[in-house]
């Protein structure tokens, strides 16, 4: 009989679970996907997917390439593909995503960024930064109008 060791599973082929009734303080991170029907207090970084159940809840920002929410999130949420946002959902936070679907009922307390999630766009804000703070001689001449 196989293990998982023997069979070499993939990471992110991984599914973690907080079960109904359990609590974590503190962030989790995986590279597969992490379905909450419990409580996060705390941050949640996935390399696949997220998916939090109608009695799950979130108190901190997450971050991965795929979210299903179906219960409450307090914090950012990037979704780096897509974002399916389940009539039962509750956001009061920031949402960065590519893709996103809303049922009729869910509630988003909080502003909406398509396109370019936020990672990107941190990335951009990180090298304007670098742009104005570097010495007069080494930044670009500005164009004339």
């Amino acid at each position: 009989m196989a293990s998982r060791e023997a069979a070499g599973t993939p990471p992110e082929s991984v599914i973690s679970i907080i079960g109904p009734g359990m609590k974590v303080v503190g962030d989790c991170h995986t590279d597969g996907t992490i379905r909450v029907e419990g409580t996060i207090e705390g941050a949640i970084h996935a390399g696949k997917a997220v998916v939090i159940g109608k009695q799950g809840s979130v108190t901190g920002n997450i971050t991965t390439q795929d979210a299903i929410v179906s219960g409450r999130v307090d914090g950012t949420l990037v979704a780096e593909s897509r974002l399916e946002l389940q009539a039962t959902c509750h956001i009061e936070g920031e949402v960065h995503t590519r893709r996103m679907q809303l049922e009729e009922g869910a509630v988003l307390n909080g502003t909406v960024n398509m396109g370019e999630t936020k990672a990107k766009a941190a990335g951009a804000e990180t090298q304007a930064s670098k742009a104005q703070a570097a010495p007069p001689a080494t930044r670009p001449a500005a164009a004339q109008a």
